[in-house]
């Protein structure tokens, strides 16, 4: 595998990227946490959100991957986040109890502008860095922090300031397109000749794999009691394992790595309830393998990496809702 050096250009499309990713998911949650507020069952919210924000992404992933100029993708998310943060005010002013109309509308409007967004994100980083699995790692892994700090912090202010802060770093990622603008047309290029039948075999595997660590990761934080404090420890943990990951490859190898990290996980997993700091190591090394998964998804639908990116995510659900069940 070939690990491409970044330029300078390049690095700062991947650390805007990724601080907007950051800004997302603290805000999709925030905005939920904060108009839900003593709402009696508000299980449906979450779910009508986890489900339009995870389960639609192959579908956004394909409109990512047909659009010509993406950053129309970028600019609709944060259109519908800003209608969310506006609906939320309106809610959280209310005294009553918000209706179940205004609700499922504030959950949509989240669920769908974080698929916009997290398809975007994922589609521009492989494309802008050639598939460069350290820039893979470092996009997706903010997300875990901020939805960690999203649920511990949640107030109308920090709702404000992430809101604020997603306006400007977009602005400022358009500017350096306005600015440098780069032919996409020869990386975006065809896809390699794979046999379809090898492509999803292949594909369905990698979904498989994601959808295993998905069950990990809760298996391994279920043993864990959820303080503030634990919750935004479980964030940053799962932030630097899915940063560490592409760093661990490009200095160890693919395999290598790999090897590590399946033994490391087994280990932990055996171990998980003998003490916290096990449980979170497992976390951590389970993490790890984002990156990896999100290579050779790219690598399989070369082109269509708006569609790789949207099926993983898709590929977290059945996961986390098994594990959920057996908890």
């Amino acid at each position: 595998m070939v690990i491409k050096t970044q330029s300078g250009n390049t690095v700062a499309r991947t650390g805007l990227a990724a601080a907007l990713h950051f800004c997302v998911d603290g805000l999709c949650l925030c905005c939920l946490y904060l108009a839900t507020a003593g709402v009696s069952e508000l299980l449906r919210y979450f779910v009508v959100y986890n489900v339009l924000a995870f389960l639609t992404q192959p579908l956004t992933g394909m409109l990512a991957d047909r659009a010509k100029r993406r950053h129309w993708i970028l600019l609709a998310s944060i259109v519908m986040l800003i209608l969310a943060v506006l609906e939320t005010i309106g809610v959280v002013s209310c005294n009553s109890e918000a209706s179940v109309f205004l609700l499922v509308v504030l959950s949509v409007l989240l669920g769908i502008g974080n698929s916009l967004f997290h398809v975007w994100g994922g589609k521009e980083t492989a494309v802008r860095t050639g598939n460069d699995i350290r820039a893979l790692g470092v996009f997706v892994s903010t997300g875990a922090f901020g939805l960690a700090v999203g649920s511990v912090f949640l107030s109308r202010a920090l709702m404000l300031c992430l809101l604020i802060g997603i306006c400007i770093l977009a602005l400022a990622y358009l500017q350096i397109d306005a600015a440098k603008p780069i032919d996409t047309t020869e990386i975006d290029g065809e896809s390699k000749a794979y046999p379809k039948l090898l492509v999803w075999a292949v594909l369905i595997l990698i979904m498989l794999i994601v959808a295993g660590r998905s069950f990990l990761g809760e298996s391994f934080t279920g043993v864990i009691d959820k303080t503030p404090m634990v919750v935004l420890l479980v964030g940053a943990l799962t932030m630097m394992g899915k940063m560490a990951g592409g760093w661990l490859v490009k200095w160890m190898g693919m395999v290598t790595s790999v090897i590590l990290l399946v033994a490391g996980v087994i280990v932990c997993l055996v171990a998980r309830g003998n003490h916290i700091g096990i449980a979170l190591a497992g976390l951590f090394m389970v993490n790890c393998t984002m990156p990896i998964t999100l290579y050779w998804a790219n690598v399989m639908l070369k082109g269509r990496e708006g569609l790789a990116f949207g099926l993983l995510a898709a590929s977290l659900i059945p996961g986390y809702l098994i594990a959920t069940l057996l908890n």
